[in-house]
């Protein structure tokens, strides 16, 4: 998993902006292709709830195929960027708690353990 902050900076605002990058899990492609469609559909309203409540603006998430496999490349931007993955883990919504056993099911990850190893270097 690799996850970047970055800041961008104008006259009237400040934007805030992470992005997540997981390889899914070979035998969970297409589920993790159904979860984040459902957001779309079925889950919208519940989706949209979450980002205003973590003052999310933007969330976007693409499929990357790779020869080593799909990845998952996921944008949160906003206000509540900066903090969305630490808040989201602490949370006691149930929504919240089904995106979080999700993410561990579809990345086999556990988010509530920083992630091990150095973390990005800016380099341009």
């Amino acid at each position: 998993m690799l996850l970047l902050k970055h800041h961008l900076y104008s006259l009237t605002q400040i934007f805030i902006m992470g992005l997540f990058i997981s390889p899914i899990l070979e035998s969970k492609r297409d589920a993790w292709e159904s979860w984040t469609s459902a957001f779309k559909g079925s889950k919208k309203d519940e989706f949209d709830d979450f980002n205003k409540r973590y003052e999310i603006t933007r969330h976007e998430a693409w499929l990357v195929e790779t020869p080593n496999g799909p990845l998952a490349v996921v944008l949160h931007e906003g206000p509540g960027a900066e903090t969305f993955m630490q808040k989201v883990v602490q949370s006691d919504n149930s929504f919240d708690k089904s995106f979080i056993a999700s993410v561990a099911e579809f990345h086999g990850m556990d988010l509530s353990v920083p992630p091990t190893g150095p973390l990005p270097k800016k380099v341009l």
